[in-house]
């Protein structure tokens, strides 16, 4: 069906446990927009910048080369260059957002300027990430599908591989009501996430496709009621179990699962904090009637 470590003394002797660091944080982005950008998209991408420059300030990055430029961090401070090319990675992650960004919007000759400051907690990188894939896909299941730009009407797929055995869940949030769908694991299973096999590609959100029990595939369509609207997907995994937030199951048999966002950011907020293997990937998506 298609719905829309302990610290411990004994007899003298000490062990210790070290943890991965966290700091909070204050970051602040200019961001000149292009004219193609809208208001809301170019708030949505001087929030993640600045988001980025507070945990390069604060840890550093990687540096790599990308289109022949260098992009470093010296002294403690970001070059904001590396957030055009994506040359480089920080090396920590954001955990929380502690209040409301504070955005200054304004004009430059003619260009819209969104400035914005935020707060909040973020964590040291100290070992590698899991090299996990997600993939959003538009009106077909493979790869060459990928898009994140939707039309009303248009059908969504996820691609997801990971290198380990895992567990997954996929949540949607829709940017206008502030409330957060539970898309997988998939609303008739019962079970708190959906198992991952290593090295398995996963088409997700497709009865077709999947490899054991088709009748329980949640497969969804994207709508709009609005010229454009935005939605958020998120994507978590992790080697260890852990299960789904405690959402609310509708009393409309073509809607997921919802709860409000601020539930399910104190949900996903204790369950990083509680496992640091956990990988997020959050995926910006555009519906345009």
């Amino acid at each position: 069906m298609r719905r829309f470590l302990s610290l411990f003394m004994l007899m003298g002797v000490v062990s210790v446990v070290f943890a991965q660091r966290t700091e909070k944080v204050t970051g602040t982005y200019t961001y000149y927009t292009p004219e193609n950008v809208t208001l809301e998209e170019a708030k949505r991408t001087a929030l993640d910048r600045a988001k980025l420059t507070a945990i390069a300030d604060e840890f550093g990055t990687l540096v790599t080369q990308s289109n022949s430029t260098v992009l470093n961090n010296e002294n403690g401070r970001s070059d904001s260059r590396f957030f055009s090319l994506g040359g480089s990675e920080v090396k920590g992650e954001w955990i929380e957002t502690i209040g409301e960004p504070w955005y200054e919007i304004s004009y430059e000759q003619g260009t819209l300027v969104v400035t914005v400051t935020v707060s909040g907690c973020i964590r040291e990188i100290t070992t590698a990430s899991i090299d996990i894939v997600a993939k959003v896909l538009r009106n077909g299941t493979e790869e060459k599908f990928e898009s994140t730009n939707f039309r009303n009407g248009d059908d969504m797929y996820l691609y997801f591989r990971s290198p380990v055995d895992g567990y997954l869940t996929v949540y949607l949030l829709d940017e206008t009501t502030q409330e957060v769908f539970c898309l997988l694991p998939y609303r008739s299973s019962g079970d708190g996430a959906y198992h991952i096999g290593h090295d398995q590609p996963y088409i997700l959100f497709s009865a077709k496709d999947e490899p054991t029990n088709p009748s329980l595939v949640d497969e969804y369509t994207m709508t709009a009621s609005r010229e454009v609207e935005y939605n958020d997907l998120y994507v978590i995994f992790s080697p260890n179990s852990f299960t789904k937030a405690n959402s609310i199951t509708s009393d409309d048999e073509v809607l997921p699962r919802q709860m409000s966002y601020e539930d399910f950011q104190k949900w996903l907020v204790k369950a990083r904090k509680k496992d640091t293997r956990m990988s997020l990937v959050i995926t910006n998506m555009t519906i345009n009637l």
